[in-house]
């Protein structure tokens, strides 16, 4: 099918998942939102994470890691950090 080709996205923006990582953006553009799983909990079959970490980053490759983080955050649920990342998202990229 052709839908298997399409990114997972998320408010018009594409995520991509490493491991315990999730990006939000995309490295063409000035920032990008980095998303790491600090912990889950098993509710029934599924782990789901309970904590989240959130950072508001830079994509310039010349900056040094720690140097490109703008925002930082932690929330309780990945529900919880998508809505955070999206507003912060928006709102760098816009220019606000």
């Amino acid at each position: 099918m052709a839908s298997e080709n399409l990114p997972l996205s998320y408010k018009g923006h594409p995520l991509r998942r490493k491991d315990n990582l999730i990006y939000y953006g995309t490295m063409a553009e000035k920032y990008i939102i980095m998303l790491q799983v600090l912990s889950t909990k098993n509710q029934g079959d599924l782990s789901v994470a309970d904590k989240v970490s959130v950072q508001l980053q830079l994509t310039d490759p010349d900056l040094k890691s720690r140097d490109r983080v703008v925002k930082k955050s932690e929330k309780d649920s990945l529900y919880a950090a998508m809505d955070v990342a999206a507003v912060w998202l928006e709102r760098a990229l816009s220019g606000k």
